[in-house]
């Protein structure tokens, strides 16, 4: 008999596998931002861009640890806006869940667009708008036939972009140990002297604002527990496996196109690529570009079940219209699904109608969302695992170093908040952020107030206050 995980007492399918689980957290880390966007690193803080990766690396170990303690203790597809809800209030879980909503159904129209774009490159015959809404239909089929559907759908995507880093990892490991026939090692020459931080500290930190978004996305793990058989064991087992090959992963291949690729080459703007290149591997251009619209799509798939769950938990809990907490047969939330679609598929046309001046402003607003979503991640597990330890609740999972490396992580986000307020680019983004924060924490605190208790019978006869509209 299928299992169900009830979320805040309507049942949604759970039947996502550990195995997917797993898969699901290294895929939403392991996506474009890696394959094309870590040049931009490099260019900052040069091979000391190492740095400035341990150290959003730790930071997302912490946040990763302090979302399975919480998620495996009480598995809901609102996740860390639910666990705001109960730390500090209805309306800062509304306002989160609803702030990481916009960014996900922004985010799918750039990701269908941007694996459109890239196809379009070595298939120019093909029109990108065609190819943008041809992924969002199919990956939008996906999502409303099953939860053991999207499950398996994301887990070969994952799969793929793991066996493109592993490949990735052996041919640069070959090359700088000079073991490929006919093609010269490199070296660590670019690590030595001054070539390894020519910015100094300030190229650093500014590095430290641009690769903390890379790992973005390994919240989604927090959210898709609520769909496992077994979500403490599940959970548990995603975190221990996810966090060291995200490290493994992300530390080894930017050390490999660090040694390989000289700050200010052209290669950069294309990194796996241009080490490839080096490698003297024949296609490497065409092969890195399919990797990375396969990690698109599957970016593209993973939020809009982020979208469609967070936006069923917020209507669930009476912050979002009631009709987006319907689910089908098939224990899917057909209509939370199709609403998130929509936004995406109405930005995609609005983009192509306009160029350039759509998009990129509702990216810019939504552009450091997963920092203030971090936040408020490791602000509720502090509360609340304050809370179960006063109580003497036990725990299925608990987050190790409490609470010195919660304190720890919100530090690192403090840091890097301040060094993006600092600077001239990333302060704008910041601001339009805070400001859509404003604007969602009044309307929610306003939706709060028209809430009116009224009394509703209870199966023992009893009267109880409820909330509603």
């Amino acid at each position: 008999m299928e299992q169900q995980t009830k979320t805040s007492g309507r049942p949604l399918g759970a039947t996502l596998k550990p195995r997917q689980l797993t898969m699901m957290g290294l895929g939403s880390a392991i996506g474009a931002g890696l394959f094309i966007g870590s040049g931009a690193g490099i260019q900052a803080a040069g091979p000391a861009v190492l740095i400035s990766y341990l150290v959003a690396g730790t930071l997302i170990i912490l946040v990763m640890w302090a979302l399975g303690e919480m998620a495996a203790a009480n598995p809901d597809s609102g996740a860390f806006s639910v666990y705001t809800a109960k730390a500090y209030g209805p309306v800062a879980g509304a306002t989160v869940g609803w702030l990481w909503w916009l960014q996900l159904v922004v985010v799918i129209a750039a990701e269908a667009l941007g694996a459109a774009g890239l196809l379009a490159t070595i298939f120019p015959a093909l029109p990108v708008w065609l190819m943008a809404f041809v992924f969002i239909v199919l990956l939008t089929a996906v999502n409303l036939t099953s939860v053991k559907n999207f499950g398996e759908f994301e887990f070969w995507f994952a799969l793929l972009k793991v066996a493109a880093i592993v490949g990735f990892l052996l041919v640069g490991a070959a090359l700088l140990f000079g073991w490929l026939p006919g093609v010269q090692s490199p070296g660590l020459s670019n690590f030595t002297g001054a070539g390894f931080a020519p910015s100094g500290f300030a190229g650093i930190a500014t590095a430290l604002f641009v690769v903390a978004f890379a790992f973005g996305g390994t919240e989604i793990v927090s959210v898709a527990a609520a769909e496992t058989a077994e979500p403490a064991r599940s959970v548990k087992k995603a975190v221990r496996t996810v966090l060291w090959r995200i490290l493994v992963f992300y530390i080894g291949s930017i050390f490999i196109i660090a040694a390989v690729v000289p700050v200010g080459s052209a290669g950069l703007k294309s990194p796996f690529a241009a080490v490839l290149d080096a490698a003297g591997m024949p296609g490497a251009a065409t092969a890195i570009t399919l990797v990375a619209v396969a990690a698109l799509l599957s970016a593209l798939n993973a939020n809009l079940y982020g979208a469609s769950r967070m936006a069923f938990s917020l209507a669930e809990r009476g912050d979002a219209p009631r009709l987006l907490a319907s689910v089908s047969k098939a224990r899917v939330p057909v209509i939370a699904v199709l609403a998130s679609v929509a936004f995406g598929v109405v930005t995609v046309g609005l983009e192509l109608a306009f160029p350039e001046m759509v998009l990129p402003v509702l990216l810019n607003i939504v552009g450091s969302t997963c920092l203030l979503v971090w936040t408020s991640a490791l602000l509720a597990q502090l509360a609340l695992r304050l809370r179960a330890d006063s109580e003497g609740t036990e725990l299925p999972l608990r987050m190790p170093g409490f609470p010195w490396l919660t304190g720890f992580g919100l530090l690192i986000l403090v840091a890097i908040f301040t060094v993006g307020f600092i600077g001239e680019d990333s302060r704008p983004q910041l601001l339009s952020t805070f400001s859509l924060v404003a604007l969602l924490a009044v309307a929610n605190w306003l939706h709060q107030r028209r809430k009116v208790p009224v009394l509703v019978d209870t199966s023992e006869g009893d009267k109880q206050p409820a909330l509603v509209d």
